[in-house]
Formats: structure tokens, sequence, C-alpha cells
């Protein structure tokens, strides 16, 4: 795999949706607290935060014109994430989600997402930057991402990522993040994700949303399919076990298990961040697979989807 070297500038290009967050303590009536998230701008930013100025990573996606809209480009560029190519749509808002969290730090979403300006974004192939994507040296996106889109979106999105891993110059990492309420059926999303699949350099799923989509009964067996693809560099993410290398020549790292966790949201969003940007500068598999762990285990040890680091404040 190519990997940038430590004088060059690498280009990392996030595709999805930044929605505002709702998350609730105790009592729903006693209020919320609102920030701003999504998978991929979780991973945008940590990715940024680890990669610091060896790379830039820009965020791709859509909002309104509203004041909501603005304070959350505010907030994506404050984490030196490029906004460039976050199309400003007429007439659209932000989608909305709020999180419950349980005594263990699980997590339960409800949406509110069906006339966003992300969602409008991606269901026409036109409103999306092509040109400049294709600059980049590593294209990340999700099953979210997927998603939202429409089959024609889907199809074009397809056709470009093939086109662009042809020239050599661009690799392209997956994460399957399956949410079942956006998908028409099951059948459709497994489908569309091992499409995805085949089209991918680097794969970062999650343990659990491979067994909801395929139907499969462990990591063995996700791990037999991805291999089978082709994919030989990346993660399978179980959770507090940690993660195992999708190389089957790779030893799993010994990873510290994670207590006192808080919070689980953005765990494999932020593992997926430390882990892409430990990658493109050079670093192994394991070491890669370490550094997302570590990451991931300061997130899920404090409230929200994106939180300050220890040390930063």
């Amino acid at each position: 795999m190519r990997v940038m070297k430590s004088s060059q500038l690498c280009r990392v290009m996030c595709l999805g949706e930044a929605m505002m967050e709702l998350s609730f303590e105790g009592d729903i009536a006693s209020g919320a607290g609102v920030s701003f998230a999504g998978d991929t701008l979780n991973t945008a930013v940590y990715l940024k935060r680890c990669i610091a100025d060896r790379g830039e990573v820009a965020f791709v996606s859509a909002v309104g014109t509203d004041i909501y809209s603005q304070c959350m480009l505010d907030r994506i560029a404050h984490e030196n994430v490029v906004t460039d190519h976050v199309r400003l749509l007429e007439g659209k808002l932000p989608g909305i989600y709020g999180i419950s969290i349980d005594e263990q730090g699980e997590r339960s979403f409800h949406y509110w997402r069906e006339n966003s300006a992300a969602r409008a974004l991606f269901q026409d192939p036109a409103l999306i930057a092509w040109d400049a994507m294709s600059r980049a040296d590593l294209i990340y996106y999700s099953g979210i991402t997927l998603a939202l889109m429409s089959q024609e979106t889907r199809h074009v999105f397809f056709r470009w990522l093939e086109d662009v891993r042809q020239d050599g110059n661009t690799l392209v990492a997956f994460d399957t993040n399956y949410r079942p309420a956006l998908w028409p059926s099951p059948g459709a999303a497994a489908e569309a994700i091992e499409a995805a699949w085949k089209i991918s350099d680097i794969a970062l799923p999650s343990l659990e949303d491979e067994m909801m989509v395929f139907g499969t009964s462990g990591p063995e067996d996700v791990l037999k399919r991805l291999r089978g693809y082709g994919l030989e560099r990346g993660a399978l993410k179980c959770g507090l076990r940690g993660a195992i290398p999708i190389d089957p020549n790779a030893s799993a790292p010994v990873l510290e298990f994670v207590e006192n966790v808080v919070d689980t949201t953005a765990a494999g969003d932020s593992f997926n961040g430390a882990y892409l940007a430990s990658l493109l500068t050079g670093s192994s598999d394991v070491e890669a697979i370490a550094a997302g762990h570590a990451c991931a285990s300061q997130v899920i040890r404090k409230r929200g989807a994106i939180v300050a680091f220890d040390g930063t404040g």
C-alpha cells in the first residue's frame, strides 16, 4: 500500500452528513446538550487532530443557509477540517439526532433527517464535488453515506471510485456503519455494502454491523469474507475487545482493556480517524490499530461524539 512520506502533505476527503446532536442525561424534559457530529465528520475531526500538520482533511457534505448550519460550519472549521466542499443549499436545514445513554454507556439514537441538506446533496450526483475529490490521496465514507444516496448517485459514485483507484493515486477507506432505518431492506443494504467492499483498499468495519448486515456468526467469518474481496489492510473492530487486523499475516496487538466507559458514541469513528492518520504517515497495521484504540479509549471515557483530548482543554 502506498503511504505518505513525512515531507509530503496528504489530502483526505471524508464524505457524509453532519448533524445537530441532542444529548440527554436523565429526564428528557430537563433539556439537552447541543453539539454537532456525524460518523464521517467525527472521523474527519479525529483524523485531523492525529495527523496535525502532516495532512489536510476536508469534509464533503451540504448544509443550509440558516444560523444552525453556519454554527456547524464554524465548529468544523475550528477543528481545522476544510469546509470548502460543503455546499450551501437554500431552504434546507441540518439533520438532527438525539442520543440516550444507558448505565453501561451504550447509546440509542433517534433521527430527524428526511429533509436534511446532506440527504438532498446525495440525491443529486451533479451537486457533488467530484473534481476536487479526484485530487485526494484518501477517500473515506461509510454505510450511512451510501444509505443517504439515491440509486443514481450510488451508481455514479461507485463508477467514480473505480476510476480514481485505477489511476493509482487515491486510496479508498470504508466503514459499514449500518443503520437499518436508513435502508429500504436488509437485502438492499447488503448489496450496496458488498459492492463498496469490492472497491475499497482499507476496511474499517465493526463486528456488530457486519453480523447484522450479512448474518455472519463471528469475527472469523467476517474476516474470511472481507479477505475474499481482496482486502488486506484495515481492522475489524470488536467493541471493548479491541480490533483485529484484516491482514492474516499481521499479529493482533495487545490492547489495554478500557474501564470507566461513560459513552460509546463515536468509539468506532475516533478509532478510524487515528488509525488512518497513523497508516497514512507510515505506520504498520499493528501500530495503526494501537493508535486507533488509544484514541477511542479517550473518547469513550467522556460524553459526546467529539470531545476534548486529555491535555487539550
